[in-house]
Formats: C-alpha cells, structure tokens, sequence
C-alpha cells in the first residue's frame, strides 16, 4: 500500500542533479539486481543483503558506521573457553504481525538453514556451531546442533571451538531468525509478500519481480520510533548507467555502484553526491578445475594468471581508486598478512614470457589455439574487463567466447559448473581472512571452481582448532601460500566501494563492508 507523499525542496543546483522533488518519508535504493528470493536462507548476494538486512535483525546487528551492536540480543556472556554464549533477548521484540520473536525462532532458523533439503549455499558460515557441519552433511540430526531455547526470551549457542569472530557473524543474515509460526503454515511460500512477516525495521509490501520491492516502516520494531523513513523502494538495475542517469533524474535517491567511466564527470559535477571508500572485498575469476576443462590444468591457469595486466585493468580500465590483488585476501583485513602471487615483481614481459613457456607445455599456442569460455553477469564494467583480458590472453593463443547472463542466472550457471573462466567478487562477510579462504575449501558450495587441496583444507582444519591467534593467522597465510601457487582462483583487484548518495540524505556513513541499513537514513529537515 502506497502511502501519500510529503515533498521537500529539490536539490541545489550546485549538485547537477535534475529538479525533480524528492520525497521526505520514502527513500528510493537502486541495488545491483534482482533478488533470487528474499527468504534469508536462499540467498548470497550483497544486493539481496541491501534489502533482508532492512526486514531482519539478528541478534547483533550493524550500527550506522558498520560497528557491531545488540540486535534483538541486549545483552550475552560467554564462557571462559569461548565456547558457550549465552543470549538475553528484547522484550519487545516482535514480528510485523505483532507475534513476540522467542528464542525458539532462532532454533528453528539455525536447523533450518543447516538441513540439506533446504541447500542454503550459506549454511557453512555457521559451521562454528556445534555439530552444524555433521547436521548440514546428513550425518547428525538437527536437534543435536549446538543451539537451544533456555526459555521463551534465553538463547544458548555452543560452538565447536572459540571463534573470534563469531559476534560479526551473528549480524549476517544467515544468523537471523525466522517466524517459525509463519514458515510452518506456508513452507516455501512464506517470504512472498501476502505471507512475509519479519522482525526488522520495515516489513514487506509489495514485490514486483525484475521493477521494485517496496516495503514499509514495522511499527512492531523495537526502535521503531527512531527510524525516519516511512517506505523504502528498491529498483533492481543492473546497468550502472541507468541506476546513474535515473539518480541525476531524481528518481532515486541512492545508486549502490556507478559506472567508473563516469567517475571524473561525477567528480567535477555532483562531488557532494560521490561516495568512494575501502571496501573489504575481491573481484576475481573462478577458473573450473573439474575434470573436462582446460583450466584444470594448473599450467593454463597460472599462464593465464601471468599474462594478465592488473595495473592496466585498475589504472585504465576502471580508474575509482582500485588495487591490483596479487593475493585472494585483502589487504588490512584484521590479524593476517598473507602471501602473494610468487610472480608479483616480475616484469610484465618477463610474466608474458613465461605464460608463454606454460601454454606451450600444456600443449596451447597460435598452432593450437585454447577456446575459453568466460562468463560474467550484465555489468559495463564487467564487460570491459571480460573483453580487456581477452585480448591480454590471445598473445598466448587463447581464443574466448563471451557470455553474460543476468546476476542470479549467473551465479546459478557457474554454482553448476558451467564455464571455463567466470566472473566473480567477494565481500567480506566479516573482517577476517577465514571468511575468503573458506571459499577455496573442498566442500564449500561458493567455491566455484572446484578447486580441491587435501593439504589447503586440512591447514583450514587446524586454523579453526588453533585458539592463539598467531598461530591461526600462520596456518591460513600458509593455506593461502599453496592456494596462490595453484592458481586457484586469479585475483584481479580490491574492490572500492562505490555509490551515488544523495546531499539531502542524513545518516549514510562509508564502512569497510559497505553496509548500509535504511533504519539509520533520513532526509534533511
């Protein structure tokens, strides 16, 4: 249900920006594409994040600067071997349809999300709890998992081993409850909008698949008296220029990405509307490792790897402030300095020489050309690097065919294996580097190319047994050292986050992880 409109004066001149009104109690997102589904459990894009972050809370949450605060948890303690938490939940906290969220919702969803029937690709990010990798196999029955209700508003979670991490990771939305009573009686069907109920500070109204989700203020949220915005509409774009052009419009008041061709027009005329930041993330290139393909050779893949020119594809090509990565980790993640590429302070004709050298031993060349097929999701960025590496490739005799899909097809095809060299980014889920190399572990459904190192997992193994910190940092570097010297994955640059904010919004703050939820926006008085 639309609700009545209260306009306030457009921008100044000075932005650039169109003299178009704006609404005063309806914040209007473009996000990078269409949710797969906004069930919490069956999804993994930071795009679908945008908008479940908004309707959930979990038990910590993100403050507006992206520091960690209590959720529907006000409070925990934890046991002296780290393992034991122990919750005490809101009084107030509610679903939309006023029932109270207990702390049997959190049993039911953590069960949920780890029961194979319901093939969450996230579900290894709560392998710290208890018996959760065996429930997740099949091995062990759901009511053995390391979680249960003390009472209606008492939650304990006991761990496999201490986790540093573990309270950030109670704010992804793998961790959010879910209204048991709700699910129950629509099974699948309950996040579509006649059903959904949630416990966040807004509740959805409408979907509209590929134009817009529109959802409301929660008037049963906990801190529903501090939230500014009545509605937040989000508009699925995935062409950076649109988002741009619609926001220079007025017709929306936050673009999540802008094209980076655009970048010095953005800066010369709407400075106050740009918003470039460090971002806790890497945009790579899944490289398929299953039997069948090229790239499962460890030779083609690092030729590949050499042959490519990071600095031409940051500087050049993009130009916002990227890195080029000659590591999977980022940099400036907490307590770890990882390894890089062992061909990092080589010339570039001495990269291309040796490429060359490997091609030939795999059996490539001009005589012999490779066929490749490269996968991206509909982006003009993404299509520009795609086509720059081609071309850095065909020296080598490298011929590629390109493919693009939108963003979930995307993901959906590479999930099942069906690519050469795939597109590919990550962001951090939480500040540490478990978190990207977890996506190189044998047995974990994001790691799309297959890649597979009994030695690179069992170091993983023992990282997250290892309580001293020095020590768990040393084993991941070295995990990370085999990975790089496989050529796992092929890292291109860390990301920068980038997004057009509109001058007359209050309360958006850059962090590391890029997270923004609506609850802490506003508009000027």
């Amino acid at each position: 249900m639309h609700k009545p409109r209260i306009t306030i004066s457009t921008l100044l001149l000075a932005t650039g920006l169109a003299a178009s009104p704006l609404q005063a109690d309806t914040l209007r997102l473009a996000i990078m594409g269409e949710p797969a589904s906004l069930d919490p459990h069956k999804i993994s894009g930071t795009w679908e994040n945008d908008v479940v972050g908004d309707l959930f809370e979990g038990l910590v949450t993100e403050a507006a600067d992206g520091e960690r605060i209590p959720g529907v948890a006000t409070s925990w303690d934890v046991t002296e071997d780290g393992k034991t938490y122990t919750f005490e939940l809101r009084e107030d906290a509610r679903w939309s349809d006023g029932t109270p969220v207990t702390a049997e919702d959190f049993v039911f969803a953590f069960r949920r999300i780890l029961d194979p029937a319901t093939a969450a690709s996230y579900a290894y990010l709560l392998y710290p709890v208890k018996n959760a990798e065996a429930v997740y196999g099949g091995d062990a029955d759901p009511s053995t998992l390391g979680i249960e209700a003390l009472d209606a508003k008492t939650l304990e979670i006991t761990l496999e081993r201490s986790t540093p991490y573990f309270l950030d990771q109670l704010a992804h939305y793998t961790a959010y409850p879910l209204p048991k009573h709700v699910v129950e009686k629509y099974g699948d069907d309950w996040s579509k909008p006649d059903h959904m109920v949630s416990n966040g500070a807004f509740a959805l109204d409408d979907w509209q698949s590929q134009t817009r989700i529109e959802v409301s203020r929660n008037a049963y949220f906990h801190d529903a008296d501090e939230v500014a915005l009545d509605e937040v509409v989000y508009f699925p774009i995935e062409e950076r220029n649109t988002a741009l052009n619609r926001f220079r419009a007025g017709e929306i008041d936050i673009a999540r990405e802008f094209p980076t061709q655009q970048f010095d027009w953005l800066k010369e005329n709407l400075p106050k509307a740009v918003q470039v930041a460090p971002y806790l993330g890497i945009y790579y290139y899944a490289l398929n490792t299953r039997d069948g393909h090229a790239t499962s050779d460890p030779r083609v893949r690092k030729a590949l790897s050499l042959a490519v020119r990071r600095e031409v594809i940051t500087n050049k090509i993009l130009g916002t402030g990227e890195e080029p990565a000659y590591s999977f980790v980022p940099p400036n993640v907490n307590h770890y300095d990882g390894p890089e590429l062992d061909f990092a302070d080589l010339s570039q004709q001495e990269r291309l020489t040796r490429a060359r050298e490997l091609m030939q031993e795999a059996g490539y060349g001009p005589d012999n050309p490779l066929a490749l097929r490269l996968r991206y999701n509909t982006s003009e960025d993404h299509r520009k690097v795609a086509i720059a590496l081609a071309a850095m490739w065909k020296p080598l005799g490298v011929e590629v065919e390109l493919y693009n899909a939108e963003v979930a097809v995307h993901y959906a095809d590479i999930r099942q294996g069906d690519f050469d060299v795939a597109r590919a980014g990550w962001i951090g889920d939480y500040n540490d580097a478990q978190n990207f190399l977890s996506l190189l572990e044998s047995d974990v459904a994001n790691n799309y190319g297959a890649y597979e190192n009994a030695d690179f997992d069992a170091l993983m193994n023992e990282a997250a047994r290892t309580q001293d910190m020095d020590a768990r940092t040393d084993l991941m570097a070295k995990a990370e050292e085999l990975a790089l010297e496989d050529n796992a994955t092929l890292p291109l640059y860390y990301y920068v986050s980038r997004n057009l904010v509109s001058p007359e919004l209050n309360g958006w703050e850059t962090n590391i992880e890029d997270i923004h939820r609506s609850r802490w926006i506003s508009f000027e008085d």
